[in-house]
């Protein structure tokens, strides 16, 4: 079955998509930039936890203090599905590019403004509330952030380059981890603790205004993706009042007939978002107050393996060209599981370089994974609801995925057993390996119910055929069915025969 609003009669070369390269460099840039920054502000927040935690909640213990702050990280994740559901709508009526402008203003917005918030020393309990009403003013922002960054791409890009481009995004996020965990470590050096814990604490939140500026003029000098300006096109051909009033979103139908998709996509953001934010924002915390390691130490290692890590990402990407993204969640998924318990007993044995080398074990499994996600998300739904179902259920899964560094924390004071998060880690990876078996690859070909991309003319037309071989397999397919029907029609009605003829009153 197609899914409605696809196109109909018989594919052309018209029909293929030749992607222009600048066009693709700057949808990109602005994506991924966009992506930067969201993740900036979150490896910022995740490195001064310690601090944070003093400046907003004095009164309590230090690892009331710890577990205070990485709440109030956790807490907005509960509002992420509300921005999720409200830039869906928006991205699937209006537009993707007009959505990702608007993300990245509230985004800088209230990131900027964290670094405004006085003390609790200074205005009380007021402090606390205000640093939660930006942290839930992000997380609406970012509801529709990264699934909107990732279509924006998965739409642009050439089917045979999807996986590479993909990457770049989830490049974009482990650079602004870098960049926010490098400017940390700077103000930690050339500060003495009193001045960090007074006012240089804030300078990486301020960081956020110029860095959005950036952003939103990027993005607003991107053009429209060619898949929701086809999908607006064939509306238009279909029923111009329709248009006028823009697409309705059909969530009764996402939730029934995509509900293998939802449940695929939730079980992939799960395994992977839980792995990177045990890995990359609670693991600063964990070094520090959990093992008492020296907080530079342990920040210089984490920014070395995210370095690693940056060099990989595409590496990664560009391989799923090639050989497909499922291998890539399976194989990741098996290795968290296998090297969660090692990777932490050389995490605690206070030995640098098993340090590090537990760290890089944990991040090599994490690679596989969002290395390839941004390109196998966008491809399980088609255009017409694509932000709105693919925004759902990945915020969704971000409440549970968001909850890590809390609960992670949370479970090692409470238990005193510091092998939690790694059997927190092994639970994740088994929802990934579930997750696998059920993920359609998705490599090379279009996204599903678009026509396909291509990187030039030459491409188009290989594409071209290459449709019509898959067209052909189907419909054999699809013949194989219709022949093994009709055969167990005719057994069928020829039991129904012999039933009838030993009853006097049956035709």
């Amino acid at each position: 079955m197609t899914d409605p609003g696809a196109p109909n009669g018989p594919l052309t070369i018209a029909d293929i998509t030749v992607v222009d390269q600048s066009k693709l460099k700057k949808a990109v840039t602005a994506a991924a930039l966009g992506n930067t920054m969201e993740w900036f502000d979150f490896g910022v927040y995740g490195f001064v936890a310690f601090a944070l935690g003093k400046v907003f909640f004095p009164d309590a213990s230090p690892a009331t203090q710890t577990i205070a702050a990485l709440a109030t990280f956790s807490v907005p994740f509960l509002v992420r599905p509300v921005g999720g559901l409200f830039f869906g709508v928006m991205g699937d009526r209006f537009g993707r590019q007009k959505v990702l402008s608007l993300t990245i203003v509230i985004m800088a917005a209230s990131t900027f403004c964290i670094g405004l918030i006085p003390g609790y020393d200074t205005i009380g309990v007021l402090a606390p509330i205000l640093l939660l009403v930006c942290k839930l003013a992000q997380g609406f922002s970012v509801g529709g952030e990264y699934t909107g960054a990732a279509i924006f791409v998965a739409e642009y890009a050439p089917d045979r380059r999807r996986g590479m481009l993909g990457s770049w995004l989830d490049f974009g996020s482990i650079a602004g981890f870098v960049l926010g965990a490098g400017f940390v470590v700077l103000l930690q050096t050339v500060l003495t603790e009193a001045d960090f814990l007074s006012w240089g604490w804030r300078l990486p939140f301020l960081v956020a205004a110029p860095l959005g500026l950036i952003g939103l003029y990027l993005r607003h000098a991107a053009e429209e993706t060619p898949a929701f300006t086809q999908q607006l096109e064939r509306l238009e051909q279909e029923d111009k009042s329709a248009l006028q009033d823009r697409p309705a979103v059909p969530f009764a139908e996402i939730f029934t007939k995509y509900r293998k998709a939802l449940l695929v996509c939730i079980g992939l953001v799960l395994v992977t978002n839980i792995t990177y934010y045990m890995l990359l924002t609670y693991m600063p915390t964990y070094l520090s107050s959990s093992l008492g390691y020296e907080e530079s130490h342990g920040v210089m290692i984490i920014i070395a393996v995210m370095i690693g890590m940056l060099f990989v990402q595409p590496l990664i990407g560009l391989t799923s060209d090639r050989i497909g993204r499922r291998p890539f969640i399976l194989v990741g998924s098996v290795g968290l599981f296998v090297v969660a318990v090692p990777a932490f007993l050389m995490i605690i044995s206070d030995r640098p370089a098993l340090i590090f080398l537990g760290l890089l074990f944990l991040a090599v499994a994490l690679n596989c994974m969002i290395g390839v996600m941004a390109a196998t998300l966008p491809a399980l739904f088609p255009a017409r609801i694509r932000y709105s179902a693919l925004a759902s259920s990945f915020n969704i899964a971000i409440i549970v995925a968001g909850l890590t560094p809390t609960l992670a924390a949370w479970l090692v004071a409470s238990t005193g057993n510091l092998l939690m998060p790694a059997y927190y880690l092994m639970v994740a990876a088994i929802i990934g390996v579930a997750t696998s078996l059920f993920l359609p690859e998705t490599a090379n070909r279009p996204l599903r119910g678009d026509t396909p991309n291509a990187s030039s003319e030459a491409e188009a037309k290989v594409l071209l055929q290459e449709a019509y071989d898959t067209i052909e397999e189907r419909v054999e397919d699809i013949d194989t069915e219709i022949l093994a029907l009709e055969q167990k029609i005719a057994e069928l009605s020829e039991r129904r025969q012999k039933l009838a003829d030993r009853h006097p009153h049956i035709d």
